[in-house]
């Protein structure tokens, strides 16, 4: 079990009134039955949701059930303890389950890119990570990504220690940044998507920062499977990869199924947040991959966003974190380059 003293317990606007678990399985009874276990319910995890209400994993021969696990280390125990054939979250955790003795494979790549914005009071004269320099951040708790990632995009391309730097975290419930905002007891926050379009909506704020365009490809998250599962099921994880493969390829030729999905799943998120959100996805190079590989070099990023940002103490190499075969074929047969 991940000996972990934090983790990340939050969901989305919108999010919280889905019940898990079911309400979004497959299309068809018929076909394998498999648990995709996701750290939580989040507009960027769309490959999922696409492939879900688009019947793909049924056409690949599973019935699958996505079942959200309420935080980002969350889905390990349960793949782990056999509830769960699938995990779909940050691929620190599953370093930290391996590390702990776990046998854990990465088997496809689900966001491309650090998904995340900075949003800031109109005017505001933050532009650069170096702009960060003395500022106060509004983020979710730790080790939430919305700290991880402005502090290796400070250490690494900023080339500066937050403390040392005056560079202060507000560490606040969800939901609570965009306010911190803008009453002033923030200068900026970070977030992911919805989040961030319900900040420019609701509070008047807008995005001053892409770190995915600042840090660049990298696999933000993954998804991921026991080594027991891969070995005994290979025909359930191929099918798994081909829908996603087929989900990613679908969106990039047509934004608006990303769109018209996310709002199913998301039914208390204004359709206006979400078009909005649409075009941040879609105008990154790298959030929603265009396939589910995964490369030695978005593998080696992720170990040093995830080592910078505090939630691995080491990292693990791409030959034994990694299964990319399933993911290659799926490509190959379903997807795009």
């Amino acid at each position: 079990m991940i000996n972990r003293r934090h983790l990340m317990q939050y969901s989305l606007l919108g999010a919280a009134t889905v019940p898990f678990g079911g309400l979004f399985g497959s299309a068809s009874a018929a076909g394998s039955k498999i648990v995709i276990s996701e750290a939580l319910r989040l507009g960027m995890y769309g490959s999922l949701y696409v492939a879900a209400d688009l019947g793909l994993f049924a056409k690949h021969g599973l019935d699958a059930t996505i079942s959200s696990a309420g935080g980002i280390a969350l889905p390990i125990p349960v793949l782990l303890g056999g509830r769960g054939q699938i995990g779909v979250t940050s691929p620190g955790m599953s370093v930290n389950a391996v590390r702990e003795g776990g046998k854990i494979k990465n088997i496809a790549k689900i966001v491309g890119g650090v998904s995340m914005w900075g949003m800031a009071r109109p005017g505001s004269k933050i532009k650069t990570i170096d702009d960060l320099r003395g500022k106060t951040i509004a983020t979710l708790k730790f080790p939430s990504s919305t700290i991880q990632v402005p502090t290796y995009a400070m250490k690494t391309i900023g080339k500066f220690d937050p403390k040392a730097a005056g560079v202060t975290f507000l560490e606040l419930p969800p939901g609570a940044q965009a306010a911190a905002v803008k009453d002033g007891r923030a200068d900026i926050a970070t977030a992911f998507e919805w989040d961030i379009s319900i900040g420019v909506e609701k509070f008047g704020l807008e995005p001053v920062l892409s770190f995915a365009d600042a840090i660049g490809p990298l696999c933000f998250t993954t998804a991921m499977a026991t080594e027991q599962v891969i070995a005994s099921n290979p025909k359930d994880v191929q099918a798994f990869c081909n829908a996603i493969a087929e989900a990613q390829k679908i969106m990039h030729q047509d934004n608006s199924v990303f769109t018209k999905v996310s709002e199913k799943y998301f039914p208390k998120v204004d359709p206006k947040v979400i078009a909005s959100a649409t075009k941040n996805f879609f105008g990154s190079k790298t959030a929603i991959p265009k396939n589910p590989t995964m490369s030695v070099a978005e593998w080696d990023a992720a170990m040093q966003l995830e080592l910078g940002g505090g939630s691995i103490k080491a990292v693990l190499p791409y030959s034994q974190m990694v299964d990319n075969s399933f993911a290659e074929k799926a490509t190959k047969e379903f997807g795009q380059t």
